[in-house]
């Protein structure tokens, strides 16, 4: 078994193994549990490791489903499982475990994967980069020296390494997309409704945030979400109706010749690296030169109030989990509970008022309708993914004068002050400025989806991406999977990780 490599393999690929008894569920596991304990002290990409909980599985001989014996990591945030921990990346929940498994767990579960592990998430999922202060960071299979994005930042540079080959993940404003960009990988954010959310919530980030997986292959990502996709009891939002395989859309490819726009400008009038730029610009050609027909022509959207309407949510939901961290602890939060950014985010919130809030869930609406026409004439939206190749570690750092003046803002109570002086939004440019193409399609319930398709001359992989219409999954994976068997796309096994094993 020592010769076999396990890391190559896609989810579908191993449980095709594992049907024909080529290989057993044991052996996967422990080839698996290898290449963690070979990797991740690297990567720092899985933060809790479940090694007996998984033998004991692999052993099972009833275990049954079409990913039968597949190791799998959940992550950090939103997918529970009963008895282990769930920090949420958050020094002040590092004893806090999960009561009750979540339904996207228990999906899981009965598709036969075997859990593995947890992986990292920055502080309540927050950040574009993986590097909470607790667990500290996790690093990029392409360079360690990077981020692999985030927030599901330690399931991408798992699944990019060859720990696992499909992961976890949510998106509630890029967690999947930018990850996948970042590592190479595919990653597709489902439309709002169509995988399970709770029971915790019944709408996650108000409907902004979605379960799915990261993945290599593009049949995974779709074999998964065939087995996960449907109706949730309570949930607070039905998914669109769709009644096919998605499966099968990745192998039948386009239906005729696609309509697509595509744009390079930041919605937020902020500069975007000439790398990503480059990324959308060649992949228009590469998809010219397939028969499809594609037209520079932007989104009938306001991006600047876009991404208001996104960070008034941001502050909201902060302050929301800064309360429920209160009735964790079972007093009330202090500075330094969680990271000073958290902090501060969640005070932005508490003098954000209901107004505000529901004024932004009509930009939100505004933003589906004009979509939903603009998509109507068009088949696919394409954009970057990011506004920028992935950082240095460390690179986004707050700088002590930063946090010394978040503290003294918040003792003498000025953070009211600060925001009408026009410092949120400030705080929104800076923060979203180098993703700032992601938030759309959360905001309007809409699929999208990265797709490897650039490496930068320093030999980072950056993402293009591809919005579709509400409840149309199909038409990104018919075409992912024409894609994918081109050259132009990039493929996660050239990373390092793997040219090294």
């Amino acid at each position: 078994m020592s010769t076999f490599p396990y890391w190559r393999y896609d989810g579908t690929a191993l449980a095709g193994l594992v049907r024909k008894k080529e290989v057993s569920a044991e052996e996967i596991c422990e080839a698996a549990i290898a290449r963690l304990e070979q990797v991740n002290p690297q990567l720092n990409a899985v933060i809790h490791k479940m090694f007996a909980q998984a033998r004991a599985a692999a052993r099972d001989s009833a275990v049954e489903g079409p990913f039968a014996g597949v190791p799998f990591l959940l992550k950090d945030i939103s997918q529970e499982i009963k008895g282990e921990p769930m920090t949420q990346g958050s020094q002040a929940l590092r004893n806090n475990l999960a009561q009750a498994d979540s339904e996207y767990t228990r999906r899981m579960r009965r598709t036969g994967v075997i859990f593995l592990g947890i992986t990292n998430v920055p502080e309540f999922a927050l950040m574009g980069i993986t590097e909470p202060q607790f667990h500290g960071p996790t690093r990029n299979p392409w360079n360690t020296d990077h981020t692999p994005g985030g927030s599901s930042g330690g399931a991408a540079a798992a699944v990019a390494s060859g720990i696992v080959p499909i992961a976890g993940a949510n998106d509630g404003g890029g967690s999947i997309r930018i990850p996948a960009a970042f590592c190479g990988l595919f990653g597709l954010k489902p439309s709002r409704g169509r995988t399970p959310v709770g029971p915790r919530f019944g709408r996650a980030w108000q409907g902004a945030s979605v379960n799915h997986v990261l993945s290599r292959s593009v049949r995974d990502s779709a074999s998964m979400l065939d087995l996960i996709k449907g109706y949730e009891p309570g949930a607070a939002f039905p998914p669109p109706p769709y009644d096919h395989d998605y499966r099968e859309a990745v192998f039948r490819g386009p239906e005729g010749k696609l309509k697509i726009a595509f744009s390079t400008r930041s919605p937020l009038g902020t500069a975007v690296h000439p790398e990503c730029v480059e990324a959308v610009t060649r992949a228009a050609g590469y998809l010219s030169s397939l028969g499809h027909f594609v037209e520079e022509k932007e989104a009938p959207v306001d991006g600047e109030a876009i991404g208001r309407s996104y960070m008034t949510l941001y502050f909201g939901e902060v302050a929301a989990e800064i309360s429920y961290l209160e009735s964790v602890l079972g007093r009330p939060a202090r500075f330094d509970d969680v990271e000073p950014a958290t902090w501060m985010l969640g005070l932005l919130g508490k003098v954000t008022s209901s107004d505000e809030l529901v004024l932004s869930l009509h930009e939100w609406d505004r933003a589906a309708f004009n979509m939903e026409h603009f998509l109507g004439e068009y088949d696919l939206y394409m954009i970057p993914t990011t506004a920028d190749p992935p950082s240095r570690i460390g690179e986004l750092d707050m700088k002590p004068g930063e946090v010394s003046m978040m503290k003294w803002a918040s003792r003498l109570k000025l953070i009211g002050m600060a925001k009408k002086s026009g410092y949120a939004d400030t705080l929104i440019k800076r923060s979203l400025k180098r993703t700032p193409f992601t938030q759309l399609a959360n905001l309007t319930g809409q699929p999208a989806m990265s797709v490897p398709l650039h490496l930068t001359a320093q030999g980072l992989p950056v993402g293009v991406q591809f919005i579709a219409a509400k409840g149309r999954e199909d038409i990104l994976y018919r075409l992912a999977g024409q894609l994918e068997q081109t050259e132009h796309w990039v493929v996660a096994e050239k990373n390092p990780f793997f040219r090294e094993s």
